[in-house]
């Protein structure tokens, strides 16, 4: 079970997102959110306050009558439920409730307690709001995607509830849930910040990170294949460049790599004073795909880790608009709820993504071209040259996928277009930033897929099986238990989704 106390870490979204924790709110939360709104509740009594009793964007200029108050809570999330395109899948989804409800815990929001302690059955009893791809422009955050999960939580909308859509009211008939009632601000407060873009974020860099250390182990692996040498990922080499990220990465492959017997140093084969040929049989340098790791995912590294520390301070801040400041007893109006911040960082995180998937691209090119590697059949075809097709087909796969993740990476931080009759005049995109940098670490998956079913192809080949790491080894095992070796030609769609959610869920 995961505490709302004071701070979540991404751990803790790990726990709910991956390993199914359940959430509590900690009493100290409870009480903070209740000062909160009774604060607001009085303090609105005789005070013009942004969408307590007034109109929302350019309509704020007109007074709401006390009367109307609570309708226009109401009016505000059905106006505003009005996404389209695919829904938001159910990972997603959950990571943005647990961020709203971290969000509204923190007690600036002045929402009534019934409004977390609902968002926490949400979580816990597995009730996935529907929520549409569609819709955000990340300015006034995610306005229409929130307004879906508030929807949601008055009892209105539809839901994902034991792997069917169903209309909200009978997943809480079934379950004994009751809808929240508007009290003051509960519309706006729910539908007013960046919870939907940090959730799909955070799920995007845990999935990324899950990524990276499948594409040093596949490196790791080739490097076995090819008997390289192993001073490119040695500590003296890379302890020269001063960069984080290159250093943790030649460390991880000299860690997965000390248990192989396949690997070679180069003071035993070409420094010995032996080499007299004019021109040498072996490689001297592996290709740069394989001799440049370090450099190339050590960015890729240092840049989660940066994307992972901006989301972690994103979802534990108070993302509303106004703030309720109840030890300094007033309301303040801002723009706390732009996306920027995370609009850029998931723009650099699709970009080292893709990056990542250009270099497992290129390495399962090099595998797969015979006259590159020089030890390989022609596409690891380990039937009938000619006849059967190897890895043929799934090559051109993976090559259309990381060229669409190419033109994804293009970024959306910088594509403002000014809306609500230009009242929102700059805006951030960020929701959508979010939505295509999953599209990309999905992406990536299935590359890094093809390249390991080739990898446990060219074992099987080479018949190496005892030599490798027992890093390569465990995976070589697992996806054989998926696909067996093969000659003869295969159907390999199945397969390759198959790996791919393995990948996805290895530890």
């Amino acid at each position: 079970m995961r505490h709302i106390e004071e701070r979540l870490r991404l751990e803790d979204f790990y726990a709910v997102l991956f390993n199914n924790d359940t959430i509590e709110i900690s009493q100290e939360a409870r009480i903070r959110v209740e000062e909160s709104f009774n604060f607001l509740k009085e303090f609105a009594e005789n005070k013009v306050i942004y969408g307590v009793n007034t109109g929302f964007g350019p309509m704020a200029q007109y007074r709401i009558d006390d009367a109307d108050r609570q309708q226009l809570q109401y009016n505000l999330i059905r106006s505003h439920a009005s996404g389209t395109g695919e829904p938001l899948c159910p990972l997603f989804v959950k990571s943005a409730v647990l961020a709203r409800l971290n969000t509204l815990s923190i007690g600036y929001s002045g929402v009534h307690p019934s409004t977390i302690e609902l968002m926490r059955e949400l979580i816990n009893r597995d009730i996935t709001p529907l929520i549409f791809a569609h819709g955000g422009v990340g300015a006034s955050g995610d306005l229409v995607q929130l307004a879906h999960l508030a929807l949601v939580l008055i009892g209105e909308g539809e839901v994902f509830y034991k792997g069917k859509r169903c209309p909200t009211h009978e997943a809480f008939t079934a379950e004994g849930l009751s809808p929240i009632k508007i009290e003051v601000r509960e519309g706006l407060s729910l539908i007013n910040g960046t919870s939907v873009m940090t959730g799909i974020g955070i799920a995007n860099v845990l999935r990324a990170r899950k990524l990276l250390d499948c594409a040093i182990r596949a490196t790791c692996a080739i490097n076995e294949l090819v008997r390289s040498y192993d001073d490119h990922y040695s500590e003296p080499l890379n302890n020269v460049k001063l960069h984080t990220g290159q250093r943790n990465v030649a460390a991880s492959m000299r860690s997965i790599l000390a248990s192989s017997k396949r690997t070679r140093k180069r003071e035993e084969h070409l420094y010995t004073g032996d080499n007299q040929e004019r021109v040498f049989k072996e490689k001297v340098q592996e290709y740069y795909s394989l001799r440049c790791v370090p450099q190339i995912l050590g960015p890729v590294m240092d840049t989660l880790d940066g994307v992972a520390s901006i989301l972690e301070d994103e979802v534990n801040s108070v993302s509303d608009n106004p703030v309720v400041d109840v030890a300094n007893k007033h309301v303040y109006h801002g723009g706390n709820f732009h996306g920027d911040y995370i609009s850029l960082e998931m723009d650099k995180l699709k970009i080292v993504v893709t990056k990542l998937t250009m270099l497992a691209e290129r390495q399962l090119n090099y595998l797969l071209n015979s006259r590159i590697n020089e030890f390989l059949p022609p596409f690891v075809n380990l039937g009938q040259l000619g006849f059967n097709f190897g890895m043929q087909g799934v090559q051109f796969t993976a090559t259309s996928t990381t060229a669409e993740s190419q033109t994804l990476s293009n970024p959306m931080y910088v594509h403002s277009i000014p809306n609500n009759n230009d009242n929102q005049d700059i805006v951030s995109m960020g929701t959508n930033a979010a939505v295509l940098a999953s599209r990309v670490v999905e992406n990536a998956f299935e590359v890094l897929a093809i390249e390991w079913i080739t990898i446990a192809q060219a074992v099987d080949y080479l018949g190496c099986q005892a030599e490798v790491s027992e890093s390569t080894s465990k995976i070589y095992d697992s996806i054989r238990q998926i696909i067996p070796v093969f000659k003869d030609d295969q159907v390999m769609y199945p397969y390759v989704q198959q790996v791919k959610d393995y990948l996805m869920k290895m530890d």
